[in-house]
């Protein structure tokens, strides 16, 4: 009843925009990988020169394996590129290693988003797992249980703040990205579209995220209304 009541109707346009986004994501990146950058920079090297010129020669920049698995950890400072970024010299891992760079230094300039996001990680994480099982439990046993809706509910609140976090620290590291690929030379004039586009596919996944949170925070806000 509780995956498939009338309200399961509220997630639908989230999930069309999900597939959406990664079909948008996969076909974009594909699309420009196959692109090779006239100057002739991997992923790795544009990643790595963005740090030393920006005086961030303490961010390590490392291989790991995975597709679009890339990301920065702030607690290690530590920039990872997937295979088919770090040895790329594609106009798609330059621009994902731009955007991840972006990170490292939304993180040297102390941006609030992204602090923020950081801290809630942990807390979001442990919360984030506990909020449907609980409040399912609560909803079955409304009886005696149904105060386990509400903190249900309060925890998948916080993964939806998350989430809504997330999109201006992306966006903010993508518009590093191209500013820093056009004016450091690593793209051409013409090539910085190409990229502009890989990063924006990307981030439709962001946006489609949080629509798919607040639409499911929406649901389980009625579902407690009706269980009163």
């Amino acid at each position: 009843m509780f995956f498939f009541d009338p309200t399961f109707i509220l997630l639908i346009p989230a999930l069309i925009l999900a597939l959406y986004a990664q079909s948008k994501v996969k076909g974009t990146f594909n699309k420009y990988s196959k692109v090779k950058s006239l100057r002739g920079h991997t992923g790795a090297e544009v990643a790595r020169s963005i740090m030393d010129t920006r005086g961030l020669g303490d961010v390590a920049v490392e291989r790991v394996k995975g597709r679009l698995s890339d990301h920065y950890d702030p607690r290690k400072k530590v920039l990872r590129l997937s295979e088919s970024v770090h040895d790329s010299e594609s106009v798609a891992a330059l621009g994902v290693a731009a955007h991840e760079a972006g990170h490292a230094l939304q993180h040297a300039d102390a941006y609030g988003p992204l602090i923020l996001r950081s801290s809630l990680v942990p807390v979001v994480g442990f919360g984030s797992n506990l909020a449907l099982p609980m409040f399912l439990i609560g909803f079955i046993f409304a009886t005696n249980l149904g105060w386990l809706m509400d903190l249900g509910i309060i925890f998948f609140a916080g993964a939806v703040a998350f989430s809504l976090i997330t999109l201006p620290v992306e966006f903010n590291a993508s518009s590093r990205a191209l500013v820093i690929l056009k004016e450091g030379g690593y793209l051409t004039e013409q090539e910085v579209p190409h990229a502009r586009a890989v990063l924006n596919a990307a981030a439709w996944t962001y946006v489609a995220a949080a629509t798919m949170a607040i639409s499911q925070l929406v649901r389980l806000l009625i579902l407690r209304g009706v269980r009163n």
